[in-house]
């Protein structure tokens, strides 16, 4: 890396030695030298910088240079920083218990200066190519995600599409989807869910209802309650949705996670639910997650067959189904953020 100056930290409760070092490394091209006298100091130098080569001294009081080794290499992103030892030549033990820390080479006192000058160049040459090695694979992955983000937007695209297409036969709004949709990543960030999941989900969410599609208008839009019979088929939709969602002809994450919503956000966690009464854990994550955030907008939002509840009534049921509808762990997360879901609920409004 041209013009790029390379770290190197060097280690030695010697006065004389060090600044000898000093010298030596200062002469080292494209090159910034920190020298310590004191280990400790020195240990928190490198916790806050990443250096690019280390001298280190074994025979130092306080804290000798394998226990500053073996301190060096447990920090984040120092494991491949070469670490040069310097020993007497006849110890032979300490050498081993270096290796065995992560030292890559050795100087033996009293220095020579030849050789000091060439280990150094050959571990600061080995630091730069793995510094090009780790910027090319940077690079290389930016290229990537630039090369998918268009790939990502049609299928976001697609998305959004099949998700106004159940919205257009549904009275249901947009505001609605996004509103569950964003409960659902707020609720799965806080069950410590990994985030590229979470994205997932939130993703997903929205086509939970892409099954009504399939359903008549006469059910579907019927503005009263349904009979008995009536609901049985309004119940289909989740099989339908997951049924269109499985069709890709090709393998999709996201598809796949979005069918997995659409067959389980109806399951109740004590068994009741439908298409297939799954019960407890036994019900998707995703669609434990969903179930909660649906019924919460569901209730909170006006239909044509009814009013909104108010945001207390509508608690107070949510906590009496705490184990009988909802999962507890998910419906207890959800509450716990309560702020947060009045914050998502304000800024999507129908």
């Amino acid at each position: 890396m041209p013009g790029t100056k390379m770290q190197v930290v060097i280690v030695d409760d010697d006065l004389a030695i060090l600044n000898m070092m000093r010298t030596l490394a200062g002469r080292l091209e494209h090159c910034m030298v920190h020298a310590f006298h004191s280990p400790r100091l020195a240990l928190d130098f490198v916790s806050d910088h990443v250096p690019d080569l280390v001298l280190l001294d074994y025979m130092m009081p306080d804290l000798d240079g394998l226990e500053f080794l073996a301190a060096f290499r447990k920090l984040p992103g120092r494991q491949d920083v070469p670490v040069i030892m310097i020993t007497s030549a006849h110890e032979a033990a300490v050498r081993h218990q270096a290796l065995e820390l992560g030292a890559n080479d050795f100087l033996n006192k009293p220095l020579d200066f030849t050789d000091f000058a060439a280990r150094s160049r050959n571990m600061l040459t080995l630091r730069r190519h793995q510094k090009e090695l780790a910027d090319r694979a940077d690079w290389l992955a930016a290229e990537v995600l630039k090369a998918t983000e268009d790939i990502r937007q049609r299928e976001q695209g697609a998305i959004f599409l099949l998700s106004r297409a159940a919205e257009y036969r549904d009275p249901e709004t947009g505001a609605h989807i996004a509103r569950m949709a964003s409960y659902s990543r707020l609720v799965a960030s806080k069950l410590g869910v990994p985030y590229a999941d979470q994205q997932l989900l939130f993703e997903a969410a929205p086509m939970h209802d892409i099954g009504k599609v399939g359903i008549p208008d006469n059910i579907l839009l019927k503005p009263g309650r349904l009979e008995p019979a009536e609901f049985d088929v309004m119940k289909t939709h989740a099989q339908i949705g997951y049924d269109l969602l499985v069709s890709a002809p090709f393998k999709n994450p996201l598809f796949d996670a979005a069918a997995t919503v659409a067959l389980n956000h109806h399951e109740k966690f004590d068994g009741t639910g439908y298409p297939n009464g799954l019960r407890g854990h036994d019900i998707p994550l995703f669609g434990r997650i969903v179930a909660v955030a649906d019924v919460f907008d569901a209730l909170t939002s006006a239909r044509p067959y009814k009013p909104a509840w108010t945001l207390e009534r509508t608690r107070a049921h949510l906590e009496e189904q705490s184990g009988k509808h909802f999962d507890p762990e998910c419906l207890r997360t959800f509450l716990a953020h309560w702020d947060e879901v009045l914050k998502i609920r304000a800024t999507y409004v129908d």
